[in-house]
């Protein structure tokens, strides 16, 4: 497996939105959430975003911002057929490590209560900071904290 993550463009945004929509409209019905795409495409403009790739192959997209204290994880998305194999394990790493060489001690998401992604967080070090009725907040130390 050689994975990277390359720097996104406008051009990436349909996939994106598209990804994203189909990943969380699930959650958004089940918490009676209202699914903006104008948001999610405003969002676009001031996120940092990046495509999950395997050989040229494109398995996904993460959406950062980032504060003084920590990297935040917006969006972390991967198709269907490239889940369960280590890819977003691999990809929580690599943002553990960016954060690390930013001198942010944290990394931070926020995940659907019922979302199963919520299990691998925990795997991955993340710790369950809060909930409100519908997300959890999570975090990270890096090894700059």
């Amino acid at each position: 497996m050689r994975l990277e993550l390359i720097a996104a463009s406008d051009n990436d945004l349909t996939f994106a939105r598209d990804l994203t929509r189909r990943a969380m409209l699930p959650y958004y019905r089940e918490f009676d959430l209202l699914w903006i795409e104008q948001a999610f495409d405003e969002a676009w403009g001031w996120r940092e975003q990046w495509l999950v790739v395997e050989d040229g192959t494109l398995l996904g997209f993460c959406s950062l911002s980032q504060d003084r204290q920590a990297l935040f994880i917006r969006e972390l998305h991967l198709l269907p057929e490239h889940r369960g194999r280590g890819v977003g394990s691999w990809v929580l790493e690599e943002l553990a490590g960016w954060a690390a060489l930013r001198h942010l001690p944290l990394l931070r998401l926020m995940v659907f209560k019922s979302n199963p992604a919520r299990q691998l967080y925990l795997r991955r070090g993340f710790t369950e900071m809060g909930e409100d009725e519908c997300f959890v907040r999570m975090q990270r130390s890096t090894d700059c904290a």
